[in-house]
Formats: structure tokens, C-alpha cells, sequence
């Protein structure tokens, strides 16, 4: 076991001193030694009931035969840390999680790892020191949200707050109505009800064979998630004992399953950041082109919002990921194993037929095309990213007139002013990985343009990223940023824009040497951040393109 190094021998008689005054006792010394990462924190929703969880997953360690050590990692609640600098630090937060985890388990030499995870950056950034360490290691995504209800409807917190915020603009709500909206949208524990990024990203672990069967979808606070997670304690140990280490799981061919479950499901832009960023951890070879190219031909099967109407709820109770993959089976391999010692067909095998209503079928999909489009052209040579299944049919093709902001804060400004028009085209610079720093996430404008009524008169165009709960023509990513000169930072005023999904196109229709003639004339941005974590994160960090992982 890794572990003896640290245990075994007279010359780790001070070693063993220190872990006996941990309470381990002379007969556990023999035992696997399983670290529990937990992301819990009072801050985050989808990371508070985790403290029964770290209890169930030690009870599964121990009756598998191993002994469990608790550690931590932080938490960051995106719809918290949104529309101010705090959103600096939520992407850049996915590398540190990814490094405390490798020092830890490096540090002790734990023998496997079980990582309890739910919200936006910390489940890939567990996903990502698993494949670095190829040590075996089970996730466990502690679970979504119950939808709110409040007069005789379900709420969600995007629909129902950040889209409230426009509506109430609008005139369309009032203010007494929003503080009723703001106390109910959010029932309890759980990650954000729809298909935003935290739902995603547990549904691609599960559909990539990191999670039990089941985990994606059982609903946080539930008995079943309870005994997920025990089950899941008892098993990491018996891939100790097998040998199973987490790159035997995560392949370039499990991850494809991961993209063509996100294409599905229509999940979340910033998978394209995160499947990357897994990949590259594991040496495995996934760009978007990989994205774009199994978009084509993989059907869309569900309609979560905030694209459609279902939450994840209904997903749960229509049978959860077996069923999707069930559906989807036609197109995925199959042979793949999982954490649970199955083959995705031995799965695919056991799961219910799920709910028609729900789960579509590959034959009478939702859509033809997965739920995202890769764009390239004249304005993103490397790629830009749209949740296309989002989008309305009118909006799939659109030429507009860019109005240019060199952040999110001069873009929502300029829109709660009344001043956005039908046509425009928000071009939103200086927000990418470098440019931000940090790649801010944008909620609070795309859903007040929806609340606004404006999601389908106007797009929106940026070098940064939008949230999973957003809607409409809103395309993110842009490829090379503007803080590397990229051609986003030469847009003007006034230059039509012109962008096609079917064609898979993004264009500046400006003259290639009036593009030039900028070119000469354009300089760096000042970095916003000269000390401190920032600092160093925006000197390493890659493209979008390139799943914005930091260069080693």
C-alpha cells in the first residue's frame, strides 16, 4: 500500500507516533488509509447538509476495512460571488482545490480517496487531482436542489431571482412580489434546481464512471444519498484492494461518454472548460473541436431549464443518468467501466426504461444536435462556446451592431439604463482567463436581458463565460481573449456582427486591413491585479480553448 511508506518499518516509528495520537490504533496501521475530501462549508447551499455525508462515507470506509481522515478544501458559491470582484476567484479556485488535494494525499500518502463535492468548480477541480494522483477515488456529488413553490408554481433560483431582477426593471413585477420570489426560490440544501454548471458537472462524473450509479441525480437530503455515499466509503476501498486507480476509469473514451451525456442533457457551457481541464490532468488529448464534432450527431433528450421547463428533479425521478444513458446507448462506449467495478452495459443493462415525457428518445429527440454549438470565425479563430439548446429557432441565425464594453459591470450599467435596443450585439471584452482575471462568470446580465424581454432581439458576445443558468444568444469563450490581442479587442462601435449556429460561425465583418490599421493602434490592458493569487493565476493560465488550466 502507498500508505506504508509512512507506517511501515522501524524508521517510521515517529510517523506512526503521530498518527496513534490521531487515535489510530496498532491494528488500523495495516489497514488502507482512505482520505475524505470534503467541500463542506456553511457558505454554499449545495454544500451544507455534507457534514451527515462525511459521517455515512467514514461509516463505508470502515466496514469495508480502511481507515477514514477527514480533510477539507474551500467552497465557492457562484450565485454568491457573482456581479462583484468576488467572482474573480471562482474559476481560479478550481486549480487550488486541484492542488490541495495532490499535496494532501501526496503529503500522507493516503492509499484512495472518496472526494464529497456538489457546486461549479470543485467537483472537476476533485476530478482533476484524481486523475494527477491516478490514485483510486470515488466522487460523491452531494445532490440537487428541490424546486421552490410559491403561488401554485415551481421555482427555480436563476428563473425566479437574477431573471427577476429584469423583470421587476421591466415594471413587469414588484418589489413586494420579488422579496416573496427571494425567500422561496431556494427551499433548502442542494445545488441550483436546474442545468446549471454544479447539476452538469455531477452528471458528466456519474455518465464518465467516477460516481456510483445514481449519484448525479439523488436529491440532497434524501436516505438514497445517504447510503450513496456509504456505499461509496465502502467501496473505494475495495479498489485499493483491486488496484483500480482513477485513470483506469477516466479515458479518453469515458470522457466522450461524459460530452455526448452533456450534449444530451443540453448541460452547461463550462464543461468546455472543465472536461479539458480533467483531460489534461489524466494526459488525455480533449479539445472543442471534440465538443463540436460529437455535437453533430448526438441528439438532445431532456429539456431542464433554463433552456425548458423540467428541473432535476424530474430527471431523478424519471429514472436519473442510467436512463439517459439507456437512450443514448446507440452512441456511447459501452465497454467503459466504472468506479462501481460495472461496464457502462451492465449498467445500461440494470436501469429502468425511463420516463418518455422526460428522457426522450434518440429516434424523437428534443432537438437533432447536442445543447452546444462551437463557433469559429474572423472573431474567434480558436472557438467561441453557445449553449444552442438554449436558443430560440428565430435567434439560430443573427446579424447585429456591436455596442462594446470592456467589462460586465459597463455592459449591465448600459442595459439597466434602457439604452440596449433590438440588434445590438453586447460585446463584452477583457473577461477571459487573463483579461478578467479569472474568467468571471456572467449571470446577472444575461438574465436580466431575458427578464428584460430582450433574449430574443439581441446577442451577447464575450471572451468570458456565462453561468449554466443562462439563456438565449449569449456566446461565451471567445478565442484568443482581448488581453491577448485576440480579434474581440478590436471590435468598435458600430461593427456589424454576424453569427450563424447551423454554419457553426462567428464573424467581424470589418475589413482585414481596417482590422490592421487597430492592430497598430492597440495595446495590453493594465492587469487588475499586480499581488496576490490573481497575480500569479493570470501570468500562467491558458485559454478558454484550452480549459483555462494553469501551464506547467
Amino acid at each position: 500500500m502507498r500508505s506504508d511508506q509512512v507506517k511501515q518499518g522501524i524508521e517510521r516509528m515517529p510517523n506512526r507516533a503521530l498518527l496513534h495520537a490521531g487515535g489510530v490504533t496498532p491494528e488500523q496501521m495495516g489497514k488502507p488509509f482512505i482520505g475524505v475530501c470534503s467541500s463542506f462549508t456553511d457558505l454554499v447551499p449545495g454544500h451544507i447538509g455534507m457534514r451527515s455525508l462525511e459521517r455515512k462515507i467514514e461509516w463505508g470506509v470502515c466496514a469495508g476495512g480502511g481507515v477514514p481522515f477527514l480533510f477539507s478544501v474551500p467552497g465557492i458559491c457562484d450565485g454568491i460571488a457573482m456581479g462583484h470582484s468576488g467572482m474573480h476567484f471562482s474559476l481560479p479556485s478550481r486549480e487550488l482545490i486541484a492542488d490541495i488535494i495532490e499535496s494532501i494525499v501526496q503529503a500522507h500518502q493516503l492509499d484512495g480517496i472518496v472526494l464529497l463535492t456538489n457546486c461549479d468548480k470543485i467537483t472537476p477541480g476533485m476530478l482533476m487531482a484524481a486523475c494527477r494522483l491516478d490514485v483510486p477515488a470515488i466522487a460523491v456529488t452531494a445532490g440537487p436542489m428541490l424546486s421552490g413553490h410559491h403561488g401554485g408554481r415551481r421555482l427555480s433560483l436563476v428563473r425566479d431571482t437574477f431573471e427577476a431582477v429584469g423583470l421587476c426593471k421591466a415594471g413587469k413585477l414588484t418589489e413586494a412580489e420579488a422579496a416573496e420570489l427571494e425567500l422561496e426560490a431556494c427551499p433548502g440544501e442542494g445545488s441550483c434546481q436546474g442545468l446549471y454548471t454544479a447539476n452538469t458537472m455531477a452528471c458528466l462524473t456519474e455518465a464518465m464512471g467516477m460516481s456510483l450509479p445514481g449519484t448525479a441525480t439523488a436529491l440532497a437530503g434524501s436516505a438514497k444519498k445517504q447510503r450513496i455515499a456509504e456505499r461509496a466509503g465502502e467501496r473505494v476501498v475495495e479498489l485499493v484492494r483491486q488496484g483500480v486507480t482513477t485513470r483506469r476509469i477516466v479515458t479518453r473514451e469515458s470522457l466522450e461518454n461524459a460530452i455526448r451525456m452533456d450534449m444530451a442533457l443540453g448541460g452547461s457551457t463550462n464543461t468546455t472548460l472543465h472536461i479539458p481541464a480533467v483531460a489534461y490532468a489524466a494526459e488525455v488529448d480533449v479539445t472543442l473541436d471534440d465538443f463540436d464534432r460529437l455535437s453533430r450527431d448526438t441528439p438532445q433528450l431532456t429539456s431542464l431549464r433554463p433552456g425548458g421547463e423540467l428541473m432535476m428533479e424530474n430527471v431523478e425521478w424519471a429514472g436519473g443518468i442510467p436512463a439517459v444513458a439507456k437512450n443514448l446507448a446507440p452512441l456511447l462506449h459501452t465497454d467503459c467501466i466504472n468506479v462501481a467495478g460495472l461496464t457502462l452495459a451492465e449498467v445500461i443493462a440494470a436501469a429502468p426504461a425511463g420516463d418518455p415525457d422526460v428522457i426522450h428518445t434518440i429516434d424523437a429527440p428534443i432537438a437533432k444536435e447536442g445543447g452546444i454549438a462551437v463557433l469559429k470565425g474572423s472573431l474567434a479563430p480558436e472557438g467561441a462556446v453557445v449553449k444552442q439548446g438554449a436558443v430560440s429557432p428565430a435567434m439560430m441565425q443573427f446579424t447585429g451592431v456591436a455596442r462594446v464594453f470592456e467589462n460586465e459591470d459597463a455592459a449591465m450599467a448600459y442595459l439597466l439604463e434602457d439604452k440596449v435596443v433590438a440588434k445590438d450585439v453586447l460585446i463584452v471584452r477583457n473577461e477571459g482567463p487573463k483579461g478578467g482575471p479569472g474568467m468571471r462568470e456572467s449571470l446577472a446580465l444575461t438574465a436580466a436581458v431575458a427578464g428584460c424581454g430582450l433574449g430574443d432581439k439581441i446577442a451577447i458576445v464575450t471572451d468570458g463565460r456565462f453561468s449554466g443558468g443562462t439563456r438565449n444568444l449569449s456566446i461565451g469563450h471567445v478565442s484568443p481573449e482581448a488581453a491577448e490581442g485576440g480579434p474581440i479587442a478590436l471590435v468598435h462601435d458600430g461593427d456589424p456582427i454576424k453569427v450563424d449556429l447551423p454554419a457553426r460561425t462567428i464573424d467581424l465583418l470589418v475589413d482585414a486591413d481596417e482590422l490592421e490599421e487597430r492592430r497598430g493602434l492597440w495595446k495590453p490592458p493594465a492587469p487588475k491585479f499586480t499581488r496576490g493569487w490573481l497575480a500569479r493565476y493570470q501570468r500562467f493560465v491558458t485559454s478558454a480553448a484550452r480549459g483555462a488550466v494553469l501551464v506547467e
